[in-house]
């Protein structure tokens, strides 16, 4: 069962560009997001957004454009944007959102400030990520987020096997960033045994992998 929301309940803006708003008054996350999904399954729209309006937030979908875009208007306005790959990614960000608004969505993918970075090839995308991370914290942290997202351990435990089954034309900003930061901070990464997918990526363990996925797993 979903935490509730405390103080709850809690009231959400759902809105489609069509005029047809739901003002929606829910107890948890869960309550919210059965009754999103039921709202996002329900059209076809270029926009769906979701507004907090009491904690000044925003979540927009834009499916047709392949983004995600999360507005944050307490202190000062900042905004950020994520382009999707796959389609089953719009609804678990609403989830995050419900859950914890803002911030719930740190982990969730490649933000930028400027939507015009989302038009860069994936490549750029993802080495232009990977040197926003100055600190060996802050990379490991983002490395545990991309092991976390499609990634496994070896049954040897000597291996984090990264994009699990995925071929090289998938994921390909991830795939990017994470090589750059595998550099950054001196991982080993190692040729993948024969038979497996060619966009793996397979990296020696390391002290602070272990740590770092520890926490994700």
């Amino acid at each position: 069962m979903a935490r509730p929301y405390k103080p709850g309940p809690k009231q959400f803006v759902f809105a489609a560009g069509d005029g047809d708003d739901h003002h929606v008054t829910v107890g948890d996350p869960q309550e919210a997001y059965v009754a999103f999904s039921t709202f996002f399954r329900g059209r076809e729209a270029d926009t769906y957004t979701v507004t907090d309006a009491p904690a000044r937030q925003s979540l927009v979908l834009m499916p047709r454009l392949g983004v995600i875009s999360r507005i944050a208007e307490a202190d000062h306005q900042r905004s950020e944007h994520l382009r999707v790959d796959r389609p089953n990614r719009y609804l678990p960000s609403a989830m995050l959102f419900f859950e914890n608004g803002y911030a719930g969505l740190d982990h969730f993918g490649q933000w930028f400030a400027d939507l015009a970075d989302l038009d860069a090839s994936p490549e750029t995308r993802g080495a232009a990520r990977a040197a926003t991370f100055t600190t060996e914290a802050a990379a490991i942290d983002e490395v545990g987020r991309i092991w976390a997202d499609s990634g496994y351990v070896d049954p040897t435990d000597q291996y984090y096997i990264f994009f699990d089954s995925t071929d090289v034309d998938d994921d390909r900003a991830d795939r990017a960033e994470l090589l750059q930061l595998i550099d950054f901070l001196g991982l080993e990464r190692v040729d993948a045994p024969a038979g497996a997918a060619g966009g793996e990526v397979w990296v020696r363990s390391d002290p602070r992998l272990d740590a770092q996925c520890e926490q994700w797993a």
